[in-house]
């Protein structure tokens, strides 16, 4: 998730060794009336160790899945300690590599961030995909970052407005007149505009989007301005908005809706055409425990630890093998799932890294005029 405010500016027999410690058989321990979580029996002995790694994480529910699925387990079966420390900003990081004074091992990012660090020189380690499970698809693996879980931008609505049909397209969420009520969409704050939402209504289709055509983009978003009534900044702006009734429809992080339907709320997700992004680990130049830093990132996109991951918060695997673990029930509202993915648009994360700071001021231009 973009939480970077940048614009200021094979060993195949390690693999081998690594994939056999999922055929194996593993444990489900009960971690509510809900849900359980898969429990890795074994671990590859390439990824025991000592000493630490220090991981730089965001905090809230998504920390708490990561310390469920990743954290606590690695620390047990490995004999490495993980310390947590509050992930900075990319341009922080950058500044640590400069003074040498390198106080994270592991950092929580995007390829947003990773490759403005890419441009800036070389702050980087490259991912030691030796000790990588097969099963982590070439969409997530990058030379100096590698994704551990999809999310999705998506539309989402109050299923008590509209008594008919539901809004099935950005078309719809556009049209008033068939599906009237308040909007809400992302305005201005760490993210990206969503120019590509704008696009589709206007009829481009999803494989004709990049590269984005900003100026039509701006004169779609025309169309609907009237009937935004917040431009949020927060992703649980969104939330508060549909639950208060504020809106009948809005913008919103498909990890956001969770905990609003488990309430009990009449709000539903519209997957098609929604944006599939991605988050992942990157270590920095120089890292102090580079080598346990490159256990603990293969060891988190693992078969097991995604699906922990993916049972404590709705954010897809990158692993294949995670699927297995994985009940139907869970797997229809997980990003990254065969069902739902075929729905969702790529985020081009090479558009936007080359063209942030030109779209940001044209939206921003457009938003405040």
């Amino acid at each position: 998730m973009q939480r970077h405010p940048i614009r200021t500016i094979s060993r195949r027999r390690a693999v081998s060794v690594i994939a056999g410690g999922f055929s194996g058989p593993f444990i489900i321990r009960s971690v509510g009336a809900q849900s359980v979580l898969p429990e890795q029996a074994t671990v590859p002995s390439i990824l025991k160790g000592s000493g630490e790694v220090r991981i730089a994480s965001f905090g809230g529910t998504l920390q708490e899945a990561q310390r469920q699925a990743f954290f606590e387990p690695f620390e047990n079966a490995t004999g490495i300690k993980v310390r947590i420390v509050p992930a900075p900003d990319i341009v922080k990081v950058k500044a640590m590599v400069e003074s040498g004074n390198i106080e994270l091992d592991v950092v929580h990012s995007d390829l947003t961030a990773t490759a403005y660090l890419m441009k800036a020189g070389d702050y980087l380690e490259k991912i030691d995909y030796s000790l990588v499970d097969d099963g982590v698809g070439k969409l997530y693996r990058h030379e100096y970052e590698l994704d551990f879980f999809v999310y999705a931008q998506v539309m989402a609505y109050r299923t008590d407005a509209f008594e008919r049909a539901a809004p099935a397209s950005w078309a719809d969420f556009w049209d008033t007149k068939k599906f009237p009520g308040d909007r809400a969409m992302y305005g201005m704050g760490a993210g990206d505009p969503e120019l590509e939402f704008a696009l589709m209504a206007a009829g481009v289709a999803p494989e004709g989007l990049y590269p984005l055509d900003v100026d039509g983009a701006l004169a779609s978003y025309d169309n609907i301005k009237k009937s935004v009534a917040k431009w949020w900044q927060l992703p649980a702006q969104a939330i508060q908005l549909l639950a208060d009734r504020e809106v009948t429809m809005t913008t919103v992080y498909n990890g956001r809706m969770e905990a609003m339907q488990a309430q009990g709320l009449p709000a539903a997700i519209c997957w098609n055409q929604g944006l599939a992004r991605r988050d992942g680990w990157l270590v920095p130049k120089g890292a102090k425990n580079k080598v346990n830093a490159m256990k603990f990132i293969a060891y988190s996109t693992m078969p097991i630890p995604q699906a922990r991951f993916a049972l404590a918060i709705t954010y897809g695997p990158v692993n294949e093998s995670a699927f297995r673990y994985l009940p139907p029930e869970r797997l229809s509202v997980l990003p990254s799932s065969p069902e739902i993915r075929k729905q969702l648009v790529p985020f081009n994360y090479n558009w936007w890294s080359a063209n942030r700071e030109t779209a940001i001021a044209k939206f921003a231009k457009w938003l405040l005029g």
